[in-house]
Order: structure tokens, then sequence, then C-alpha cells
């Protein structure tokens, strides 16, 4: 039986190979976020806490300023007209986003943040050798480290001991894996091939009904790809004995903002509310403030995904209609269980998500309110019948999905076995062309 230490060696060095697979010189950029994250926080956990809460600060400002400036560089610095005279200089201007880094960074934040609070304690006896290889498996950790779902360090540590085979599920992963699978391959990747017709300057020659058609498909296939991501993830690192987060409860028959916020990407949601909403006040400081938080949150949440307005408007329109609907969450009809009040609740929540998708799909702002506006104002006649027949096919595909869980405990293990083998079946016979995860760019 291989001891704990071969254990994480083989699977730390198996997910540096896979990281650095795409760009190895990308590879020294995590390898300094790691080596900062590891340091402050070896210093937070052994040091008086008036020390910690230096090293803390140190390392949370380090893993910021990193993704800050390779991240939103560009917002102040034109790639064309640099001024950097060293070769160095010049890879750091014109280098482009590490993959993941938006990840590690929170998970970095994590560690820290979880170390000074005391929520994640290790033992007096902690050895700087071994809290840098398990903190390095913790950032690299590699099914999770491209989009997460993003696990807090509390919950991860724990977990960094001796694996056996025996004690894992083969049967339960596979599950998991297959709906991963169909999610991303049938369903996101041949909506793809439809909703490339979002674009600029495509969108302008569809119908109004065509526009709404293919957005309402954007909806589908933004969900379908990252619940199937998040889905292959969690498989993978069940599959290898870790447990990672559920990052997606049926988002889309949510009865307000805020559900659809505890359903939709769950660890990013509770990563804003654990180390940004409470520590900013949350609903603790009064009315007003809590409102700001709301807004000012969302807006943050919304920048994290991308160096773009269209980002930050989609973090405000969120952060807007949380605010906004607050005051009512505890009204007769936002608590009523009769089936006419839930339905009417998740059309209006899915609808108004849907308006947001717009922001995040065209991330240049003048294109995104142009596509609004062509919804409303449109001289364009007919439709397109073969792409919004097939958006109508896949997305329901999503529908039929959440549907599904209302009933999942009346149907039997037997029969629901017999679905993944169809999905299964699906996956090899009718996938769409191969794109990357939406969630790669962030």
């Amino acid at each position: 039986m291989p001891t704990v230490g071969l254990q994480l060696a083989v699977l730390v060095a198996a997910s540096l190979f896979f990281y650095a697979w795409e760009s190895p010189l990308l590879l020294l950029v995590f390898m300094l976020a790691w080596f900062i994250t590891s340091v402050t926080s070896y210093f937070v956990l052994t040091s008086s806490s008036q020390r910690a809460k230096f090293y803390a600060t140190i390392g949370v400002m380090a893993n910021l300023s990193l993704l800050g400036f390779f991240k939103y560089k560009f917002l102040f610095i034109h790639p064309a007209h640099h001024a950097i005279a060293s070769s160095l200089g010049e890879w750091l201007i014109l280098a482009p986003l590490p993959i993941g880094i938006s990840f590690y960074t929170f998970h970095g934040i994590s560690l820290l943040v979880d170390s000074f609070r005391g929520t994640y304690v290790r033992n007096s006896e902690l050895q700087i050798r071994s809290h840098l290889g398990e903190t390095l498996l913790y950032l690299v950790f590699f099914p999770q480290l491209i989009a997460g779902p993003i696990i807090k360090a509390r919950d991860f540590f724990p977990q960094v001991e001796r694996k056996s085979i025996w004690d894992i599920d083969f049967a339960g992963c596979a599950r998991i894996l297959i709906l991963g699978l169909f999610l991303k391959m049938v369903i996101a990747d041949n909506l793809s091939e439809q909703t490339f017709w979002i674009a600029y300057p495509f969108f302008q020659w569809k119908s109004k009904l065509d526009l709404m058609v293919m957005i309402y498909g954007y909806s589908a296939q933004i969900f379908a790809d990252f619940a199937g991501y998040s889905l292959i993830a969690i498989g993978l690192a069940k599959l290898l004995g870790y447990r990672l987060p559920q990052n997606f409860n049926f988002p889309y028959f949510s009865t307000s903002i805020s559900d659809f916020w505890r359903r939709w990407h769950i660890s990013l949601s509770s990563w804003l509310r654990d180390y940004l909403y409470i520590p900013l006040g949350g609903n603790r400081k009064g009315e007003v403030r809590t409102y700001v938080n709301l807004i000012l949150v969302m807006l943050l949440g919304g920048l994290w995904h991308g160096a773009a307005w269209s980002f930050a408007i989609w973090g405000l329109w969120h952060g807007i209609g949380l605010a906004l609907e607050r005051k009512w969450l505890a009204s007769a009809f936002m608590t009523s269980d009769h089936r006419v009040s839930l339905m009417i609740r998740q059309f209006v929540v899915f609808n108004f998500v849907t308006i947001g998708w717009v922001f995040f799909k065209l991330q240049d702002f003048s294109d995104a309110t142009l596509y609004l506006e062509r919804m409303v104002h449109n001289d364009v006649t007919g439709i397109s019948k073969k792409i919004d027949m097939m958006i109508l096919i896949y997305a329901a595909a999503v529908f039929i999905y959440h549907v599904a869980s209302v009933y999942r405990d009346r149907i039997t293990q037997q029969f629901k076995d017999v679905i993944y083998g169809v999905m299964l079946f699906f996956v090899i016979t009718s996938a769409g062309p191969s794109t990357p995860f939406i969630y790669f760019q962030f």
C-alpha cells in the first residue's frame, strides 16, 4: 500500500504536468502564488495573533495583486503601447491570462483567512515542509484547478490522508461523470453552434424572435457547460478519494434572485459571502448598508469574471436585483408555496437571469446594449427555423433535467441507470464540436 507521502507526490506531479501542458511558462506564475501563500499561511499558523494578522494581510494582498495584474492590466496598459525594455518586462506585459488564476488565488485567500480566523487549525508541530506540500496540492489539485468548484481550506485539508482504492465508489463516480459529460459534450457543445450567432455583428441580421430564442439557448448552454464541468471535476476528485462541494442545485427553478445565488455557482457564492459580504458587515449594520453591501459584492463578483464593463454591469444587474427584492422576501407572495405563486416567481427569476446573460456573453458593453435594443426594435422579419429548432431541442434537455429533480425520489435506481446508459450513448454518438469550457477564460 503506497504511503500518503507517495500518493501526494504522484498527485501533485500529475497536477503540475496537467497545468503546464498548455503553457509551461505560466507555471511560474502559479508557483509564485503557491510560494507566497504557503510561506505566509505557515507564519499565520505559527505566530502570535498580532504577527499573524500582519502575515495574513501580506498574503492576501500579494494574491490580489497577482490576480489584479494579470487579469486587469489591460484596463490600464494597452499591449501595443508599452515601453518595457527588458525581455522579462515585455513577457509580463504581453503574457496571457494564466489559466485558473481566479480560482487558485481565491483558494490561497481562503487558506490565509481561515488560518487567521482559526477555522482551519494545525497542531503546534506543524512542519514547513509538510505545509508546503499540502498547500501545493490544495492549490494545484487538477480536477478543480481550472474552473472550480472553489473548495475552502477548512474543507480540503482534513481530506489529505492516505487513500485506498477499496474506498472508491466507482459506480457513483461513473454516474457523476456521465451526467457531466452529457451536459457538456451533448447539450452545451451542440448549443454553442447555434448561440454563435449572438456575437456581433451577426445578431444584427436576426429577427426579434431569433434573438430571444438564442439568448434562451445561451442560458441553457452556460448552465450545461459550467454544471457539466463541475460534475466532471467532482467525479474525478471522487475517483481520487476527495470530496468537492456541490456547485449547482437546479438554479433555473429558483423562486427569488437570492435563491438563485444559493443554487448557481454555489462555491463562489459562499466564498463571496464568507470572505467579502460578511467582513463588509453583511446585514448587521442597517438596511441601507445591507443594500450597499449586496450591490458592492455583486459588482466585485462581476468584475472577478473579467476585465470588461459588461461583467461589471452583469454584477450590478444581480446586485440591484438582490437589493430590490430584499424587502419583499417576507411577503405573502414570496413565501407562498402555492403552485401558481411558485411558477410565477420561477418565471420572473429565470427571465431576469437570462436577460443578464446578454452582458455576460457580449463582453463589449455597446454590443450588449445593441443586442437588447434589437430584441425590442428590429425590422428583420422571418425566423431561422433550423437554429431555433436546434436550440429548442437541446435547451429542452436542461428543462427536463430540472423537472426530473422534483421527482427524483420517486424514480427507481434501475430506471436511473437506464437513463445514464442513454446519456452515455449520446455522449459517444451525438457530441457537438469540441469547444473550450466557458469558465476556462476566467
